[in-house]
């Protein structure tokens, strides 16, 4: 079975910046890529970004690009997701997953393409 531990949430001010970890264990982590989602009360899971299996290719949204950075370390088995100048619209729970592929393609666009999943992590941004 496999895990995945999200951490790093929190409250920040607008145009503020975290950095959220995923941590995961009981499968081969480097095989599979890996992605981000976020989720408001009510609405859809919304793609964040994907990493390839070997972090050499990364995708975003397009609300995210350029403030958002993707990376993996694949012997620590751990995603993070580096969110810089943070909206107070992008407050959301934040969850981590494993891909079905080990590259990017259109369907780790979405949530179709994704295994496992975490409990996910809270991100609060404050005007």
């Amino acid at each position: 079975q496999v895990q995945l531990v999200e951490s790093g949430g929190g409250l920040v001010q607008a145009g503020g910046s975290l950095r959220l970890s995923c941590a995961a264990s009981g499968r081969t982590f480097s095989r599979y890529a890996m992605g981000w989602f976020r989720q408001v009360p009510g609405k859809e899971r919304e793609f964040v970004a994907a990493i390839s299996k070997s972090g050499t290719s990364t995708h975003y949204a397009d609300s995210v690009k350029g403030r958002f950075t993707i990376s993996r370390d694949n012997v620590k088995n751990t995603v993070y997701l580096q969110m810089n100048s943070l909206k107070p619209e992008e407050t959301a729970v934040y969850y981590c997953a494993v891909a079905r592929s080990g590259i990017i393609t259109s369907a780790t666009m979405t949530q179709g393409g994704y295994d496992y999943w975490g409990q996910g992590t809270q991100v609060t941004v404050s005007a």
